[in-house]
């Protein structure tokens, strides 16, 4: 059995080795946070982390800990560019029995280290500067920040109380005291502002009317904005005053949605076989899911889910319900084609298809081809740019 100072050497020995490989794919582009990466004791982070079964059929988590894998194991996985799951439905695990966990959602989880560096390295912070970060997690993101910027200039809050407090206690033992707060994250954080950056490791629906007062002129909000059917993407935000705004990047991360945002549980009505009217779909539901498509369709349909099921012992159909609106969508393969039925106050997939339509015009761009503009008033996605083609975020 490996002992505590042989884990310690170990384990320095792996964040090296870590900050070795993020430098080479280019996620590491700066000496600061490449210090910061070999530095940190991402291992205090997640001392115990679930990973997905490899097994077919239902999406299954098994757990991982040093006494059920092995020490080294565990270290080596632990130090993998790999992001951990650490709470489902919200709920604490019991770690004196863990058990595989299946038909559950993902609530709280620790990021790959590729992508929070890849996130710090573009917040663009320089010494003294005053951050705020929105969705603590583990902690390891914020002890790179500590790193990187010293404690006092760290506020980082958290949704979750249970969550909160085991990062509280891992910063403290890995020596770090930044300020730590258990709230809304959409509230941002008054009595330390202003802020200089501000960097959200959840996903929001729009920008809070209230990180706009916080973070001061010229200052940067990063983002991920993201729907109840999927992420939009991760956006950098310039701020002027009483609005900001900024483009997309071409990655295309999926942070977990803030909790005060999700979708409702309920779906909504699904329609009668009588309800609505009929027509010949343009698209199929494989717009829904396919990359550039499905970035289209959320901004056209940011209240709906989708999901799909046989009918009447038929063939199997794609149903998208927006619990807002009350609409829906019915889509029916044909002979030669598909076709749509549709009902309530929007016509979600005319909305769906011309979005989808405007992009292909466009050349079928990435996400970087976007951009976005907030205000306290509106909250817009643009195509090309300000002039172009727009998309309002959900409010």
């Amino acid at each position: 059995m490996t002992s505590e100072p042989d884990i310690d050497t170990a384990a320095a020995d792996l964040r090296r080795q870590l900050a070795h490989r993020l430098e080479k794919d280019g996620r590491l582009r700066s000496p600061e946070w490449t210090a910061a990466v070999a530095a940190v004791p991402r291992h205090l982070f997640v001392p115990r982390f679930y990973r997905e079964s490899d097994a077919a059929g239902l999406t299954t988590w098994e757990p991982v800990t040093p006494e059920i894998v092995g020490r080294e194991e565990w270290l080596r996985l632990v130090y993998r560019d790999e992001t951990w799951m650490t709470q489902f439905d919200g709920r604490d695990i019991d770690w004196a029995d863990p058990k595989p966990i299946s038909d559950a959602a993902p609530t709280s989880s620790s990021t790959s280290p590729g992508l929070v560096v890849r996130m710090l390295e573009d917040l663009g912070v320089n010494e003294g500067m005053n951050v705020l970060e929105i969705g603590t997690g583990t902690g390891y993101s914020t002890a790179l920040l500590c790193h990187r910027l010293g404690n006092g200039n760290v506020t980082s809050i958290e949704t979750d109380e249970s969550v909160a407090r085991r990062a509280r206690e891992a910063l403290t033992r890995s020596g770090c005291t930044p300020r730590l707060l258990v709230g809304d994250g959409r509230a941002g954080d008054r009595a330390a502002a202003p802020y200089d950056r501000l960097i959200a490791t959840c996903g929001f629906r729009n920008i809070p009317s209230a990180w706009l007062e916080q973070v001061l002129p010229g200052g940067v909000i990063l983002t991920t904005l993201r729907g109840w059917m999927r992420s939009l993407g991760l956006v950098k935000l310039i701020v002027t005053g009483d609005s900001a705004s900024g483009w997309f990047s071409e990655d295309d991360p999926s942070f977990m949605i803030a909790r005060q945002q999700d979708a409702p549980e309920n779906l909504g009505m699904v329609p009668g076989p009588a309800d609505g009217t009929r027509r010949k779909a343009t698209y199929g539901p494989d717009v829904l899911t396919s990359a550039g498509a499905a970035f289209m369709a959320q901004l056209a349909a940011p209240n709906a889910r989708f999901f799909s099921m046989p009918v009447d012992s038929g063939p199997v159909s794609t149903f998208v319900l927006d619990s807002v609106t009350k609409s829906f969508v019915v889509l029916a393969p044909t002979v030669s084609g598909w076709q749509v039925r549709q009902g309530g106050p929007r016509r979600l997939w005319d909305a769906i298809e011309s979005a989808v339509a405007t992009w292909e015009e466009y050349g079928s761009p990435n996400t970087a081809a976007f951009g976005v503009t907030v205000s306290r008033d509106q909250q817009v996605v643009w195509l090309g740019n300000l002039n172009g083609p727009h998309w309002s975020l959900p409010a």
